[in-house]
């Protein structure tokens, strides 16, 4: 069972998180990309240190392999294949691919 304290702390993080990368965008967007890939280092380590997953749209952001913050055209490349979409960072060369079907629904299971 989940402390309400914990729950909290966990909602304070994912704030966190979610206001870093909207700084990283900004910043990213004004050419400071330095800057922008420590708000995006910062946001993966408040993730691990209190156990929050980052949202699954902020996720597709960030190289996976340099962590810097990823924007189409500017820093990446995005190409449509035959059932998914890859991304290539232009800074590691790390490819990133993504399906283009929805995500499934919640199994009855699983409640």
């Amino acid at each position: 069972m989940v402390k309400k304290r914990d729950r909290r702390i966990g909602d304070i993080a994912l704030q966190r998180i979610v206001r870093l990368f909207e700084l990283a965008e900004a910043d990213a967007r004004t050419d400071r990309r330095n800057r922008s890939d420590r708000y995006v280092q910062l946001a993966r380590l408040i993730g691990m240190r209190y156990r929050v997953r980052i949202p699954s749209q902020l996720k597709m952001r960030f190289c996976k392999g340099c962590y810097s913050y990823l924007i189409p055209g500017k820093n990446a490349r995005v190409r449509l294949r035959g059932e998914y979409i890859t991304t290539t960072c232009l800074k590691c060369g790390q490819q990133m691919r993504r399906p283009y079907k929805a995500p499934r629904s919640p199994s009855a299971r699983r409640k």
